[in-house]
């Protein structure tokens, strides 16, 4: 029987509101993969659309949780990072990745900076320019069309790109990470929101459609990042990969639709679970 693969995720952590490790832990765990945790803060719900959160910063707890980790030799074979509320927290991701990477770790950064062409708040435009140099460690980053704006300095132009546009973004973004992007939330249709994946060395492009579906649901790019991190562990190529987190994604926020959910409290991944590690096990069915 094949060794487990454990995956650290640095993410911070909401007592209610799914999103970051709420979502990541479950998922990653779903795909049959150990999921080990470094919550970068606490608070007692996620930010967008609530007020009067409780918020408790963990930063000086993440390196003598790394060392600890060190000390007792212990190995990842992928790093996920997302929401990192300072650029101290930036640099100390920055040093757990040089801990411990090895030839076979997968390190994969989603670059949480802004949406719909705009920071979020507390954030200025100094931690973009940290997270751009962060995401030059990782083997993957998933930038939103916002993030992937704010990282490159260029203006941001809604999600609704011709083709060329989104291709030269994928350019740029291909210096700031020499392996893999895939950029997130671009309209590829009236009716199709997906994304875009480029592998620097073979430069293919993947376009992977999802249904668009109307309304704003909060924490889809942690649901989407985690699904996506899953299927890699188990062995998908990129695309392969993408292509589950986005079906996998879509069902979730139809099932959220579907069922009236207040979006704040986040998408209803969970009954999702089990089709997605069915999905992951046909996928290697003989």
């Amino acid at each position: 029987m094949n060794k487990q693969k454990r995956v650290l995720a640095i993410h911070d952590i909401s007592g209610l509101g799914k999103s970051s490790l709420t979502v990541a832990l479950p998922i990653i765990s779903a795909a049959g993969i150990e999921c080990a945790v470094m919550p970068t803060a606490v608070l007692s719900t996620q930010t967008s659309g609530f007020d009067g959160f409780t918020f408790r910063d963990l930063t000086s707890d993440m390196q003598a949780m790394a060392e600890h980790w060190k000390k007792e030799n212990i190995h990842f074979d992928a790093i996920y990072s997302g929401y990192l509320g300072s650029i101290e927290q930036i640099s100390i991701v920055q040093n757990i990745i040089e801990m411990f990477r090895t030839p076979e770790t997968l390190v994969l950064i989603d670059p949480v900076l802004g949406d719909n062409g705009e920071l979020y708040r507390l954030f200025s435009f100094d931690h973009a320019n940290a997270m751009a140099k962060l995401c030059k460690s990782a083997d993957i980053i998933i930038p939103n069309l916002t993030e992937a704006a704010l990282m490159l300095g260029r203006e941001y132009k809604g999600s609704f790109l011709a083709k060329s546009e989104v291709e030269e973004i994928l350019n740029g973004l291909s210096y700031l990470c020499s392996k893999k992007v895939v950029l997130t939330g671009v309209q590829l249709g009236h009716d199709d929101l997906g994304v875009v994946c480029f592998d620097w060395e073979s430069k293919k492009i993947d376009y992977i459609a999802g249904d668009l579906i109307n309304g704003t649901y909060y924490g889809t790019g942690d649901v989407f990042g985690s699904f996506l991190m899953g299927a890699l562990m188990r062995g998908l190529n990129l695309p392969q990969a993408a292509r589950l987190a986005v079906d996998h994604t879509c069902a979730a926020i139809k099932l959220t639709a579907k069922e009236g959910t207040n979006p704040r409290m986040g998408v209803r991944f969970e009954p999702v679970l089990v089709d997605f590690g069915n999905a992951l096990n046909a996928a290697f069915a003989i």
